[in-house]
């Protein structure tokens, strides 16, 4: 590309912007005054990543001009400086725009430590990544344990709300409060709420000469297998003469979300135990979808195991009866929440009157990225949750990876990263982080290349084992060496199809007039 050639691309770009800062200003005004920059800068980016612009980072890299995929944070200052040095080797000057707002390389990174810092109780000056550890019962009872965690790095214990009750989860509250007292390091505390989890509720065969479906804990599963997903009132499980006529030797795999079954449609996908069993729909009837099995990496399927649904709209509530009943308890105890499976902007919307209602303003609130939708929807969950301070994303790479796929997830949470990296918001990177060491005391080399991309995060979450201390003292090793090395990510700069979605959806929402 040419001098002449890259200075007009750059022009046009920045034409581009001051185009749209009417819509900018109106985004930056209907945040929390904490996010305004922050919120002005993502839109910026949005538009920066709508066309691909890999031709011009190709030919500011040939001159040694600092290349416009990293400064993610800094949009506008980047592509300013960038033309301003491109104009000067052709011997023009050139000034930008005093009149925009904007935050350059150090303002950003001041942002990011700032946000991380509110959400994260913390007071560092630079990025230090963080530790959440997923409690395990044991927790409850053992205060050694709990110790050895925070000497180990841990900085935030995690308990999950999906597991356990109220006198489990106090007990480990009551147990990590005594230890950050003893040690004089604080301990925060992150709790989530469950969600609307489908699970596999419970599993029924036929048994020999008894025409009835007894419950099974778990049955054999091979490829061309057949299932039924019954809700757990369907016509086979029903007593007496209303009994409908049942199918001979099929198992009826009893679902925790009887409503799912009314969403589902012919030739969609469904998954089993975080991906490992993949059915597809043969047909409906009955309030039963009829299923058969694809691919079996695993041959048992259990009760409790996960239900992932990528093809299937799910007409499901984000805060589910349980959920409800939480938030009080959620509120006096936690630092920090995870709202599981949030899908859209509405979705914060509906949880920030929830906690409104409660009186609750300071509640850090973490927006789990669990799905095909939240993600492309991410840009419109970022907008509506700076409307509230102390906000953070985490990257829950376990159902995002089965529901947008395997081969997927790789480029997903890179492009999680950069828009949050946008928005100065702190990621969560989470899901089988050394998972393999927590469980059997010693780490794949996967597991380790994986740990290092972590660094990248504010935050990494290691899910419990009995070698979780071991796992913790790995992770804070690596990061510590990590976070001397690399500071964030360098790009080139496709067109993304989350910022085209995320600009349509922000300029419905703020061009109305």
């Amino acid at each position: 590309m040419t001098l002449e050639k890259l200075e007009k691309e750059l022009e046009k770009i920045h034409e581009q912007l001051l185009k749209q800062e009417p819509v900018a200003n109106a985004i930056a005004s209907s945040v929390h005054p904490q996010y305004r920059a922050s919120a002005k800068n993502l839109y910026r980016y949005l538009q920066l990543r709508n066309t691909d612009i890999r031709a011009i980072q190709d030919g500011l890299a040939e001159l040694g001009i600092s290349s416009l995929g990293s400064g993610a944070g800094y949009v506008y200052e980047n592509i300013s400086s960038a033309l301003k040095l491109v104009k000067v080797l052709n011997n023009k000057t050139w000034e930008k725009n005093k009149d925009i707002e904007s935050i350059g390389f150090a303002g950003s990174k001041k942002l990011l430590v700032q946000h991380a810092n509110m959400l994260f109780k913390t007071t560092c000056k630079v990025h230090d990544t963080e530790i959440m550890v997923t409690m395990p019962d044991e927790a409850a009872t053992d205060k050694k344990l709990i110790r050895k965690l925070r000497k180990a790095g841990m900085g935030i214990a995690r308990i999950n709300l999906s597991h356990g009750n109220e006198k489990l989860w106090k007990k480990i509250l009551k147990k990590s409060h005594s230890v950050a007292q003893e040690i004089q390091q604080p301990i925060k505390i992150y709790m989530d709420l469950p969600g609307p989890k489908i699970r596999v509720a419970n599993i029924y065969i036929k048994k020999e000469d008894d025409p009835s479906f007894s419950a099974t804990p778990f049955i054999p599963i091979a490829k061309k297998s057949p299932l039924l997903l019954v809700k757990n009132n369907s016509p086979y499980l029903s007593k007496g003469k209303k009994k409908q006529k049942s199918p001979s030797d099929i198992p009826l795999i009893e679902v925790s979300i009887p409503e799912i079954i009314d969403n589902l449609k012919v030739g969609q996908q469904v998954f089993f135990d975080d991906g490992a069993i993949e059915a597809k729909v043969l047909s409906l009837d009955n309030n039963t979808a009829s299923l058969v099995i694809k691919n079996a990496y695993k041959k048992k399927l259990r009760t409790e195991k996960g239900i992932n649904l990528p093809n299937t709209k799910l007409n499901l509530p984000s805060l589910t009866k349980e959920d409800l009943s939480l938030l009080p308890f959620i509120t006096a105890h936690a630092d920090l929440m995870g709202y599981s499976f949030v899908s859209n902007a509405e979705d914060v919307s509906v949880l920030y009157k929830e906690l409104k209602n409660l009186g609750d303003t300071d509640t850090g609130i973490v927006f789990k990225i669990e799905n095909k939708e939240a993600f492309e929807n991410l840009p419109a969950i970022l907008f509506r949750a700076m409307k509230r301070p102390n906000i953070g994303v985490m990257i829950a790479r376990g159902d995002l990876a089965v529901e947008i796929g395997f081969e997927r997830i790789s480029e997903v949470q890179n492009e999680i990263l950069w828009l949050c990296e946008a928005a100065q918001i702190p990621v969560v990177w989470a899901t089988q982080v050394l998972d393999h060491m927590a469980k059997k005391g010693m780490a794949t080399r996967a597991e380790i290349s994986d740990a290092t991309i972590s660094a990248q995060a504010e935050c990494v979450m290691l899910n419990k084992g009995p070698y979780i201390v071991e796992a913790t003292k790995t992770l804070k090793n690596v990061l510590l060496r990590m976070e001397a090395h690399s500071q964030k990510s360098k790009n080139t700069l496709r067109a993304l199809k989350v910022a085209k979605k995320g600009l349509t959806n922000i300029h419905k929402e703020f061009t109305k007039k």
